[in-house]
């Protein structure tokens, strides 16, 4: 049996098999080889996960070429003629806007999720420290690391001049929960006026957003944007 039919097989070292690397050091992904180990038997399929993918991206107010490239492969036809397959070039954080989008039924999309967040900002503990955790405490843990992650997203940012802080972090949540905002958040899990919403996250969903903190403010530095309208 192919080991990709195994969940009990699946370890991050399959998405570490298929990662690449380009001239700049940046560690980027193919659509077509990240199908099988998400267990897409059909490109159709998948591209319709990466169709939501983008979606996110976008509300997230990170351009999407940034993070899905479109790219054209030459294969040899059973007719021996050269013909160009559709693919996606994806970063990290495509990559897990498409594991967000994926069938949650799927054991590999819930690995995926926390592979492809977990890497994006470096842990101070050891991943094996880390796995010996209770929930509680990797829940704290991860909490004090959203808390250094506001912070420093929050320099950048108003550096960046941001003046509405409130709308800047709502454009974050809407691409990571589709469309809610941080009030439509706090309504959903029932939280008193004033109570933060990141304090009342499991370790998982504070991983999903120390990533789009991560995220955001990598992308205020690497391009010097001005945020001038915000």
């Amino acid at each position: 049996m192919n080991k990709l039919e195994k969940i009990e097989n699946y370890t991050n070292e399959m998405f570490e098999d298929i990662k690449h690397t380009d001239e700049d050091g940046m560690e980027f992904w193919y659509a077509r080889e990240l199908m099988p180990v998400l267990q897409y038997s059909k490109w159709e399929n998948l591209k319709k996960v990466i169709g939501k993918a983008m979606i996110g991206c976008e509300n997230s107010g990170i351009p999407v070429k940034d993070c899905f490239t479109d790219v054209r492969k030459p294969i040899i036809s059973g007719k021996g003629k050269e013909e160009f397959i559709e693919d996606y070039k994806l970063n990290r954080y495509a990559c897990y806007l498409i594991a967000q989008n994926g069938d949650s039924r799927k054991k590999v999309i819930a690995l995926a999720q926390t592979y492809f967040a977990i890497q994006t900002r470096k842990q101070e503990i050891t991943e094996k420290e880390y796995s010996l955790l209770t929930e509680d405490e990797k829940r704290f843990y991860q909490r004090d690391l959203t808390r250094k992650g506001n912070y420093s997203l929050n320099q950048t940012a108003k550096k960046s001049g941001v003046k509405n802080f409130d709308k800047f972090h709502n454009a974050g949540y809407k691409g990571l929960y589709n469309g809610e905002t941080a009030d439509d958040i706090a309504k959903r899990k029932g939280l008193r006026y004033r109570e933060d919403i990141l304090d009342n996250m499991g370790s998982d969903e504070l991983i999903a957003n120390l990533f789009r903190i991560s995220q955001t403010e990598q992308r205020l530095k690497k391009d010097n944007i001005q945020l001038v309208t915000i």
